[in-house]
């Protein structure tokens, strides 16, 4: 059998196309990537920062494109170079549905995120209510700590979190 050779042109290409389906899950252009997955690209494609397709839609609250990557295969807990999670970024974004779809798919609601930072925590900082509420409630730890013993509850307190958290 004949090695197959692929010229600088075609790596090039294929480097182009990797790019084009990154930013069509950053912009939430569920058909066309799609498309490109059932021709053969990667559902776990990432970016030279480790951020998957499913991290970069969710993250920029692309519902239908979160869907669609998970229904694909993607892997829910894929961390990104810096260990953070799709589940970690979106509860730092504030979105309460794709939280919900990410845990319906399996994601680590206790997933260390960074520093032991989880979800809850994310979500506590910046003042995301309804979705530290679902947390506790589906089961994400309130004692846990961060690697310098920070609770849930002191992370919002730094970030003025704990006024939306707690209405003061």
């Amino acid at each position: 059998m004949e090695a197959i050779t692929v010229t600088q042109e075609e790596e090039r290409r294929y480097a182009e196309l990797q790019m084009m389906a990154l930013d069509f899950a950053r912009n939430g252009d569920t058909e066309t990537l799609e498309s490109m997955i059932q021709a053969g690209l990667s559902e776990n494609l990432s970016d030279e920062k480790g951020n998957t397709l499913l991290m970069l839609a969710s993250y920029r609250g692309n519902f239908a494109c979160t869907k669609m990557l998970l229904s694909k295969g993607a892997m829910v807990d894929r961390r990104n170079s810096r260990g953070q999670t799709p589940l970690g970024g979106v509860a730092f974004k504030g979105d309460l549905d794709l939280v919900k779809l990410l845990l319906e798919a399996g994601a680590e609601i206790d997933a260390d995120n960074g520093g032991g930072k989880t979800p809850l925590m994310f979500a506590a900082m910046f003042g995301h209510k309804e979705i530290v509420e679902y947390l506790i409630q589906c089961g994400a730890d309130t004692k846990a700590q961060t690697f310098l013993g920070m609770s849930v509850v002191q992370m919002a307190n730094i970030t003025g979190g704990i006024r939306n958290f707690f209405g003061k």
